[in-house]
């Protein structure tokens, strides 16, 4: 399928990416909020960590395929960002499970792994490099959260993480390229990137590491 063709087919088919936009933005800024709860931060910290998890990875992608940033366009994204750390810093902690933070991050991976990958494609970024933009979404947003933390980034720990990002993108983009609805092909999508990295967290499942 021609880039023309993949650009009309996400355009007319895209009903869902709007809420997998604020899904995957509100459930990283829930991760955001209680990364900073779990190091006993302030009100305004977490609101900060949360707005930075939520909106830092579509921040870089849309200055990288050459987009208007998102978030300085409208209220709603960063209000989703500053009422979620509100809700999470008046919820008592022990309502969290202990994976919580695994989990809403690998929900708000596979939900902005399609749709930046997805935005991409609608501004005319060809395939592969659109496929990359979406693992850019979902994984930059979590290094910049884990940097402020001081603690060490969840894409150099063990476990699949980016993989699951890429199966959702790269996923997406194929499914698009075969010429799948966009709705069907966002589901799809975003079911395998949850899939892939809730069996990482479940099991523990992990590349095999580099060997001299």
């Amino acid at each position: 399928m021609d880039e023309a063709r993949i650009v009309s087919v996400v355009q007319a088919s895209s009903a869902l990416l709007p809420y997998l936009d604020m899904g995957g933005l509100a459930v990283f800024a829930a991760s955001g909020a209680l990364t900073a709860a779990k190091a006993r931060q302030t009100l305004v910290t977490a609101m900060y960590f949360a707005a930075v998890t939520g909106v830092g990875g579509g921040t870089l992608r849309d200055l990288l395929i050459g987009a208007p940033v998102f978030w300085m366009h409208a209220s709603l994204p960063i209000s989703i960002c500053l009422f979620t750390a509100l809700a999470v810093w008046f919820t008592p902690y022990r309502w969290w499970p202990i994976q919580a933070l695994d989990w809403l991050d690998g929900f708000g991976l596979a939900a902005y792994a399609v749709f930046g990958a997805a935005k991409a494609l609608a501004w005319g970024i060809s395939p592969l490099p659109a496929a990359i933009m979406g693992v850019v979404s979902a994984s930059m947003g979590g290094i910049f959260r884990d940097l402020l933390a001081g603690v060490p980034s969840i894409v150099i720990r063990p476990e699949i993480y980016v993989t699951a990002a890429a199966c959702a993108a790269g996923g997406y983009v194929v499914l698009i390229w075969a010429g799948v609805d966009g709705k069907l092909a966002s589901g799809l999508a975003f079911a395998a990137g949850v899939g892939l990295r809730g069996a990482a967290i479940h099991w523990k499942l992990a590349l095999p590491a580099y060997r001299r």
